[in-house]
C-alpha cells in the first residue's frame, strides 16, 4: 500500500461560488459563525487574511467532537481558477500526516457553481488510515456555510 493519497469530493453550492471563494478568502475567522459546533475559532498569526503566506490556527471539533487545532498557511491562491491551496503545518492531524494540503476550488458548469474539495497527504506509516472522515468534515462544513449564505441574502 502507497502512503501518499488524494481524495477528491465535489458537491454543487447554491449560494454562489464567488461567495464561497470570497468567505474562505478573506473571511476564515467567520466560519464558526458558519459552522457551529465544527470550527470553534480561526486566528490570524502571521500576514494578512486572504493572502498567500498567512498563518492561521483553527480550533475545530472532528470525530469525536473534542477540541482540536491546526496551524494553516495560505500557500497558493488562483483568481481564475477561484481556489486556495492550504497547508497544514502543526496540529492534532500532523499526528497521522507527514503532510496534509487542502485545495477548495470553485468551477461552474452549466450555470451551476461546484466547491470540489481535494485532500493530499502523506502517512507516517501504514496502519494510519487515508483521511476520508476528514473529506466529509469538508463536505459539513460547506454544507454549512451554503446555509449561512441563503440565511443571510
Amino acid at each position: 500500500m502507497g502512503l501518499t493519497g488524494k481524495l477528491i469530493a465535489q458537491l454543487e453550492f447554491e449560494a454562489g461560488g464567488d461567495a464561497f471563494h470570497e468567505f474562505f478568502r478573506h473571511k476564515p475567522h467567520q466560519l464558526s459563525d458558519a459552522c457551529v459546533g465544527k470550527v470553534h475559532s480561526c486566528d490570524l498569526v502571521e500576514g494578512e487574511f486572504g493572502k498567500v503566506g498567512c498563518v492561521v490556527i483553527f480550533r475545530y471539533a472532528h470525530d469525536d467532537g473534542k477540541e482540536q487545532s491546526a496551524k494553516m498557511v495560505l500557500d497558493a491562491i488562483d483568481e481564475e481558477k477561484q481556489a486556495l491551496v492550504v497547508k497544514v503545518l502543526e496540529g492534532d492531524v500532523m499526528e497521522f500526516y507527514k503532510t496534509f494540503t487542502i485545495t477548495a476550488q470553485v468551477e461552474t458548469k452549466d450555470d451551476i457553481d461546484h466547491v470540489t474539495w481535494t485532500l493530499e497527504y502523506e502517512m507516517l506509516h501504514e496502519d494510519v488510515p487515508h483521511p476520508i472522515s476528514w473529506l466529509a468534515y469538508y463536505i459539513d462544513i460547506t454544507v454549512d456555510v451554503e446555509t449561512h449564505h441563503l440565511k443571510k441574502y
